[in-house]
């Protein structure tokens, strides 16, 4: 497995008032999110990304208000076609 490592100033801490392990618990999320938003991840997988389980994450992307159904505008217009 690979690791990525993000240095940030400790003026972050301060202004997100988290400890390290709480902060770099919300930036892997947010990293999740992301990826899951341009469709580079799964629900799934962003959910393992992040170390959570996917009603979990589900039930982040709601409080985030970030619609859980992913679906790019063509893929839209085959769900509404009448095939």
């Amino acid at each position: 497995m690979h690791t990525l490592s993000l240095p940030y100033a400790d003026d972050l801490l301060l202004t997100t008032g988290l400890a390290p392990e709480e902060l770099e618990t919300e930036l892997r999320f947010l990293l999740a999110v992301k990826l899951f938003e341009l469709h580079r991840l799964s629900i799934g997988k962003a959910a393992e990304f992040c170390g959570m389980g996917k009603v979990r994450f589900l039930f982040e992307l709601g409080r985030l208000q970030i619609p859980a159904i992913n679906l790019d505008d063509d893929q839209i217009a085959d769900e509404l076609s009448d095939n």
